[in-house]
């Protein structure tokens, strides 16, 4: 890339590319025969929730906690929540990556969990990019690891004997 026009540019066309990937996984997890456009995106969203609602006849909902590594799994799970009109809530002194919802428990085996797996590894594998890119754009090229090094001995320690 030459210039920085070209960069921005290729930065618009990988977010876009990562926002059809991410659309293909949800219409994979609705289990629609659509694909791709705006209008399979509402289809898939429209099944996951027939399908919530059928679970919670079945299976009334109950309490969860979502315990999530960081801030970005705990955006995501937040906007699944929303999105499929459950309401995401935590109690006092949780955690803030704590994640609260009362939801059947076949909806988050079946589709909640395993769609929310796949999208988040697919966020994580595009913020590290991104954060590495940045880094070594930014600060410094070398991005590798920090060497492990062995500790000295101390000095009058038992093993000296």
């Amino acid at each position: 890339m030459a210039d920085g026009q070209d960069k921005a540019t290729y930065d618009v066309d990988e977010i876009e590319k990562l926002i059809q990937k991410l659309r293909r996984v949800e219409a994979l997890h609705a289990r629609t025969g659509f694909e791709g456009e705006r209008a399979a995106a509402a289809n898939a969203i429209e099944a996951i929730k027939k399908r919530l609602e059928e679970c919670e006849v079945k299976d009334p909902p109950i309490e969860y906690k979502f315990s999530l590594a960081d801030s970005w799994s705990r955006q995501l799970m937040v906007a699944l929540l929303r999105r499929y009109g459950i309401r995401p809530y935590r109690r006092p002194r949780q955690r803030r990556t704590t994640v609260m919802a009362r939801i059947s428990e076949s909806f988050v085996d079946q589709t909640l969990w395993p769609e929310f797996v796949e999208l988040d590894k697919i966020l994580q594998t595009y913020l590290a990019s991104v954060t590495e890119r940045v880094i070594r754009d930014a600060i410094f090229e070398d991005t590798a690891d920090a060497a492990e090094v062995v500790a000295p001995k101390q000095l009058g320690s038992d093993s000296d004997a």
